[in-house]
């Protein structure tokens, strides 16, 4: 678990870690190879989770042997879909990453939901839900690694 203080924001108890795949931590189906030693360090601290309608068909391959848990979806509904794995997981206790319209639901209800600006941009829809942008998934994931960069960006 992952505890923050955040003066103005609140007192977040992060459990989990909900991550988009595509266009978040992978880019053309591809894991963003950075990410693993990321991946592990926080696995000791949080539950990681990705959820992918698996466009590339790549997400288990690429995430093998990582301790992440996938939640795959079909392509319809995806927004929903997002949505409802979210809300099992608990959305006062996880931190929602994504950058896609898909996602918009999930980064709004999550916690704290960080729009990632990558390879593939964001969505409009996307950026008007999330608590930060920040231009990659390093740096996103490395605000849990050094909670007091997340609590600065987020103070009141």
């Amino acid at each position: 678990m992952i505890n923050i203080e955040i003066p103005g924001y609140g007192n977040l108890y992060i459990e989990n870690v909900l991550m988009d795949y595509n266009g978040t931590i992978a880019s053309g189906g591809k894991l963003i190879s950075s990410l693993k030693n990321i991946i592990e360090k926080l696995s000791n601290k949080v539950n990681l989770y990705v959820i992918t309608a698996d466009t590339f068909g790549t997400v288990s391959r690429e995430l093998e042997n990582l301790p992440i848990e996938i939640i795959k979806i079909k392509k319809n509904d995806e927004r929903l879909k997002k949505l409802e794995a979210l809300k099992k997981l608990g959305p006062k206790k996880t931190i929602a990453y994504g950058n896609g319209n898909n996602d918009s639901l999930m980064l709004k209800e999550a916690s704290v939901g960080i729009c990632i600006l990558g390879d593939e941009g964001a969505s409009k829809e996307v950026l008007e839900s999330s608590d930060l942008i920040i231009g990659s998934i390093e740096k996103g994931l490395n605000l849990l690694v050094e909670p007091n960069k997340l609590k600065a960006t987020l103070r009141y």
